[in-house]
């Protein structure tokens, strides 16, 4: 059985917790006090929010942790039902050995209005004996009156450099050797996602012992950025066919979709050769063109759109 490598090497402890130190550092002053407030940790995808809730966990409860805190998933059960009975059936049960118990809520806007306002109440009548820990990635779909009972941490993407530290563990941990240009490659993709870095660096891992940068973007079917600047060069220089010949080719060689094709462009566009009120052209035009494959439209025809765009603007200058 191959092991998950996000779940092998999750930390075990707050002081493990990568590239949040403010915020576990507030935490571990709550395990150390043996106290805790309800807790509303908010940030994007693979940043640290469920791992360092579990850590928290740990650290108060030590080997009963297990049996001290409930994780379920709001994406999952989103209704009222699962608050009027799971959640408020956890939390009526006493702690083992401990003052409180955590109820730890992943995902929770996902909970629909009504199920928060069941929430909100339970979290009112259980606050002696259960704690809870909801987490999410937009606090604002986040009723106020559960905002306004939480602590709220908010979570930021996590640095490279933090991020490559613990990509370098894990390959040494492995027997996995990665190149610089492909560290580079897996620093680019994963935007401060340390799980998603983690995830690519496993699968490339199965198919070679030595990943440089082009196993990473075959392995992450996306754009490489060296790409991304030919074609979008082709555009503007008035060469659409060649533009559009040599992206239909990567889309079907790597199965990339017209949104991965619209993020890959977004994240190049900043460094691109071009200058300050071109750069602004492409953004605005990136905005609608993955509004209309969002809707909806064709991807094929709306990023083919996108490509006569900037060629036939540069035209008319």
């Amino acid at each position: 059985m191959i092991d998950i490598w996000t779940e092998k090497y999750r930390p075990d402890k707050l002081d493990d917790v990568v590239g949040q130190k403010n915020i576990t550092d507030k935490l571990k002053a709550f395990a150390k006090n043996k106290t805790l407030p309800h807790c509303l940790f908010a940030g994007t995808a693979g940043i640290g929010k469920t791992t360092s809730a579990i850590a928290l966990a740990k650290d108060l409860y030590g080997d009963r942790w297990k049996s001290n805190l409930m994780e379920t998933n709001a994406s999952d059960e989103r209704g009222i039902d699962v608050v009027r009975n799971k959640i408020k059936d956890f939390a009526k049960t006493k702690p083992l050995g401990a003052d409180f118990k955590i109820i730890f809520l992943d995902e929770s806007d996902a909970l629909t209005p009504q199920a928060q306002q069941a929430l909100r109440r339970t979290m009112e009548k259980y606050t002696n004996s259960t704690r809870f820990i909801l987490s999410c990635n937009y606090s604002s779909k986040i009723i106020p009156p559960i905002q306004s009972r939480c602590a709220v941490f908010r979570f930021g993407k996590i640095n490279n450099k933090d991020i490559s530290d613990r990509l370098k563990y894990i390959c040494d941990e492995e027997g996995v050797k990665v190149t610089d240009d492909g560290m580079d490659a897996l620093l680019d993709i994963s935007e401060g996602d340390l799980r998603k870095a983690v995830n690519i660096l496993q699968s490339a891992s199965i198919t070679t012992k030595i990943i440089d940068k082009d196993t990473i973007y075959a392995m992450a079917a996306m754009l490489k950025p060296e790409e991304v600047k030919e074609i979008v060069k082709k555009a503007l220089e008035n060469d659409f066919l060649g533009a559009r010949k040599q992206l239909m080719d990567v889309m079907i060689s790597r199965g990339l979709s017209g949104i991965d094709v619209i993020k890959a462009i977004h994240r190049e566009i900043l460094i691109l050769d071009v200058d300050a009120m071109e750069k602004a052209r492409l953004i605005d035009l990136l905005g609608e063109y993955e509004f209309r494959i969002v809707e909806g439209g064709s991807e094929d025809i709306q990023i083919e759109a996108f490509l006569a765009n900037l060629a036939l603007t540069n035209i008319k200058k």
